[in-house]
């Protein structure tokens, strides 16, 4: 079967072209698609995709009726698109390829740091203002903490990945002596 992300990148585009001019503006538009994505990507609710003797109407409404508000007429359409096709369980990927051609389209990269302690408000703006510098982008920081760590910060944007955390120069090190 072909990768989740290659069959959600048409549907992705398509949406982007259908609602780039749209008044509400793209970050409207990543707000309704979060929760289509989260919804669509629960095992149960997959399962219950899955179900034969639900019809294509069944299904969309199911899934409507766990959003918590109404979804405009091209996420609708989006939907029944993919109910119809039984690519439901793309969801979460059309909203991630969304977000990357609205971030593409603005400069901008979602940078992913991971900290082995919690970062404060200064902190964060000092290692994004040198990641911006490094890349060339505005970035956009998700922050998670992982003890795991040790120290330091590990930090993905795109396909690029910063480590400098303990845990891989211990790991660097622990490679050099076995060689």
């Amino acid at each position: 079967m072909a990768e989740l992300s290659t069959i959600a990148r048409p549907y992705a585009e398509a949406l982007f072209q259908a609602v780039r001019d749209d008044v509400r503006g793209l970050q409207a538009w990543s707000e309704v698609l979060s929760p289509l994505a989260q919804v669509a990507g629960q095992p149960d609710v997959l399962e219950a995709m899955a179900d034969p003797r639900l019809n294509n109407a069944q299904r969309i409404q199911l899934l409507t009726s766990l959003l918590p508000d109404a979804l405009p007429a091209q996420a609708a359409n989006l939907l029944g698109l993919l109910v119809e096709n039984n690519r439901v369980q793309v969801m979460p990927q059309v909203a991630e390829q969304f977000e990357l051609l609205r971030n593409q389209l603005e400069g901008t990269a979602l940078a992913r740091i991971t900290s082995a302690f919690p970062l404060d408000d200064t902190q964060l703006a000092g290692l994004l203002k040198g990641l911006e510098q490094k890349f060339g982008l505005k970035l956009k920081s998700q922050v998670t903490v992982d003890p795991e760590l040790i120290g330091g910060v590990r930090v993905a944007v795109g396909d690029h990945v910063l480590d400098t955390s303990v845990q891989a120069r211990l790991a660097n090190l622990r490679d050099t002596l076995a060689a």
